[in-house]
């Protein structure tokens, strides 16, 4: 069980509640899970008492999370989560489409793995995105450069992205060999969770494949745009030799923000504007504007400031209190109360199906 990242302040948590066993989420399809548990894996569902007192689709179990169920085996039925323990980190995005509503994508993740490709997929203002998301997460991000053997420029590159990593590190891996992964062997620990992230066809299941010693996920080569094919169609945790966890999620060319950490993200930026003479200042053309002299002496490109503007006006909870940011989660993902009691209905009525 500690293999799944069961830790000594977790199994506390749980003995709190001495007729339920803990266990951990390690895939969902639709309302069911598979947990995993010291005796073994089970299937479970989540109690009715859980589904009427949710505030919001976070308070559901994600694959990642650690929960309490009533029974370690599926011979008298499905087991029933009836708490989720508290989580240290939780990745959210906007979900796909024209709809407004978070998904959770993954909990507990210590660690991670930010992929972008050195082809033709190369897009920094696509990275600063996840790394934005990332950083709100609550995870630890690493920059991870893919498809090395396809850039002509690699040292270019990764010098553009150690710009916009600001401190947090940056690795370069390439799939074209066995040794190509290597780069990553240094962050796996017992106990410790990562997850891979990134747009479609980046190459993060090859890489999965590499550190998990088979081939466990399925890989697809280039389009004839030198663009990568989606392979990834659900997010799993899988067990890694080390001893400790992997989640790898479906690929997304689009992640909408359901939260971003733009202060430390775009650190550099913050910083300078702290230095304008207004404290409101646009950074148009007022004067003593640090941020435009910052511009003018080619200390930060316009590139980087146009991708900070559109973030800071794509993130939701921008300025907002935490309390506001809590009712606004609410309101948006299950349109207020009358959401929230036909959401809760809808959940109901699929278990008695």
């Amino acid at each position: 069980m500690l293999n799944y990242g069961f830790t000594e302040k977790i199994l506390q948590e749980a003995s709190e509640e001495a007729h339920l066993y803990p266990g951990r989420i390690i895939s969902q399809h639709k309302e069911l899970y598979k947990v995993a548990l010291a005796e073994g894996e089970v299937h479970a569902e989540v109690s009715g008492k859980m589904i009427h007192g949710a505030q919001s689709p976070l308070d559901f179990p994600v694959v990642g999370d650690f929960v309490l169920l009533d029974r370690t085996s599926d011979a008298g039925g499905y087991a029933i989560i009836h708490r989720v323990l508290p989580r240290k980190s939780l990745f959210v995005r906007k979900a796909a489409g024209k709809t407004t509503k978070a998904q959770a994508v993954g909990a507990n993740i210590d660690l991670v793995f930010l992929c972008m490709a050195l082809n033709k997929d190369y897009n920094l203002r696509r990275l600063e995105r996840y790394f934005a998301v990332a950083l709100d997460s609550g995870a630890t991000p690493v920059m991870v450069l893919t498809k090395a053997d396809l850039c002509s420029d690699v040292e270019k590159r990764v010098a553009e992205v150690e710009r916009i990593a600001l401190g947090y590190d940056v690795v370069v891996t390439s799939g074209a060999t066995e040794e190509g992964y290597l780069g990553l062997k240094p962050y796996l620990a017992p106990g410790r969770t990562l997850a891979f992230m990134g747009s479609s066809g980046v190459g993060k299941s090859t890489l999965i494949n590499r550190l998990l010693g088979a081939e466990i996920m399925a890989t697809q080569g280039l389009r004839n745009d030198d663009k990568g094919r989606h392979t990834t169609t659900s997010r799993e945790l899988l067990l890694l030799e080390e001893g400790g966890t992997l989640l790898d999620t479906p690929g997304m060319r689009e992640l909408g923000l359901d939260g971003a950490n733009l202060e430390e993200s775009f650190e550099d930026i913050h910083m300078l504007a702290a230095q304008c003479k207004f404290s409101d200042c646009r950074h148009d053309r007022e004067p003593g504007c640090a941020v435009r002299e910052a511009l003018d002496s080619g200390e930060l490109t316009l590139d980087r400031l146009e991708s900070y503007r559109k973030l800071k006006t794509e993130n939701p909870y921008e300025g907002l209190s935490s309390r506001q940011i809590e009712k606004k989660k609410i309101d948006q993902m299950f349109g207020g109360k009358s959401g929230l009691k036909q959401a809760r209905e809808i959940i109901k009525n699929k278990k008695k199906r």
